[in-house]
Formats: C-alpha cells, sequence, structure tokens
C-alpha cells in the first residue's frame, strides 16, 4: 500500500477533529468549574450533618472516656497496692481489670465502627445534595458544561463562590432523602471519592 493511501484516513480525522472545534467555536459554550473540596468544606448544610453527627455521637464518646479514665485509675491503684495485697486478691483485680479493658475495647471499636458508617452516610448524602445545588444552578445560568475542579482554572470560570452564597440562603438541614443524580448529570461523587 502506499504512503498516500495510508495517510488518507489521519487526514479525514484531521478534518473532522476541525469541524468539530469550528463548531464549537461557533456554539460559544459557557463553562464553569466548581470546587467540590471548597463546597465541602464551607457548606452550611456540611456543617450541620456533622455537628448533627456530633450531637448523636458524643454521649457515647463521653461514656467512653469516662471509662477510660476509671480504668486508668484503677490500673494505677492496682499497681500500687498490688504488692501489699493477697495475691489472690490481686489475681482476682488482675483479672477483673482486664476484663473491664476488653470490654473497653470491645465498645471502642464499635463506637468507630458504627461512627465510620453513619459519617460515610451523611457525607454521602451531603455530595447528592450538593451535586444537585451545583446542576440546579448550572441549569438555571445556562452552562453547557460544569468541571469538578482543575489544576489550572482562570478565576472567571470559577462559580464556587456563587455555589456557596446560594447555600447560605438555603436550610441547613438536609431532606430526609436525598435523591442520587439524573443519568447524564455531574458524577454523584467528586473525583477522588471524598
Amino acid at each position: 500500500m502506499s504512503t498516500n493511501l495510508r495517510s488518507i484516513p489521519l487526514v479525514a480525522l484531521g478534518l473532522c477533529g476541525l469541524m468539530v472545534a469550528q463548531q464549537a467555536r461557533s456554539a460559544e459554550m459557557k463553562i464553569g468549574v466548581v470546587n467540590f473540596q471548597k463546597l465541602m468544606e464551607e457548606a452550611p448544610q456540611v456543617k450541620s450533618a456533622m455537628q448533627a453527627l456530633q450531637n448523636e455521637f458524643g454521649p457515647r464518646q463521653r461514656e467512653l472516656v469516662t471509662m477510660q479514665n476509671d480504668l486508668k485509675t484503677r490500673q494505677e491503684k492496682l499497681e500500687k497496692e498490688a504488692a501489699v495485697m493477697a495475691e489472690a486478691d490481686r489475681i482476682k483485680a488482675e483479672k477483673t481489670l482486664r476484663d473491664e479493658q476488653r470490654e473497653f475495647s470491645r465498645k471502642g471499636g464499635e463506637f468507630q465502627d458504627d461512627l465510620s458508617t453513619r459519617k460515610n452516610e451523611e457525607i454521602g448524602k451531603v455530595q447528592r445534595y450538593l451535586v444537585q445545588e451545583v446542576q440546579t444552578y448550572s441549569g438555571a445560568q445556562g452552562y453547557d458544561l460544569v468541571l469538578v475542579e482543575s489544576l489550572y482554572t482562570k478565576p472567571s470560570l470559577d462559580i464556587t463562590a456563587q455555589i456557596l452564597e446560594i447555600l447560605k440562603t438555603k436550610p441547613t438541614a438536609l431532606p430526609a432523602s436525598v435523591a442520587p443524580a439524573k443519568p447524564g448529570a455531574a458524577p454523584a461523587k467528586p473525583p477522588g471519592g471524598k
């Protein structure tokens, strides 16, 4: 096959690319960029969700701190008095302390698991809500394309501040159920999966 025949597909591909680029320029797409991480850090709805988690798990956390302090005090007392205790009493006290330390570890593990699960649920719910708000704002403002973060963005393309201002006017408590994003819309989770 001659060199000229092999270059025909490349020339055709190049012409297609030029036509697409020309159409994009003539359409003048409206593009925006959102710093999703900043939304997650500054949106009042996120702060409200984290406060609700603190209220939900605060009593258990305080109970664990009290239990830990009590175990520490009892451990120190046992170490001081072990030399003067009868061997049977010392062995019984050590066993009781070990059993209670195991119980503390079990409760602490359950607490971490429950907190982690609930935090992931709330973060997912907040992310879905923020994606919906970005979609609503973008549609209302006539954006053709909204990207999530980038290495460099012209400040004029960044719409994060505008969205944060709108979020400040909305209720801080999220609706009971936030529907997943519509097909073909922005992803429910931002890149990086945070």
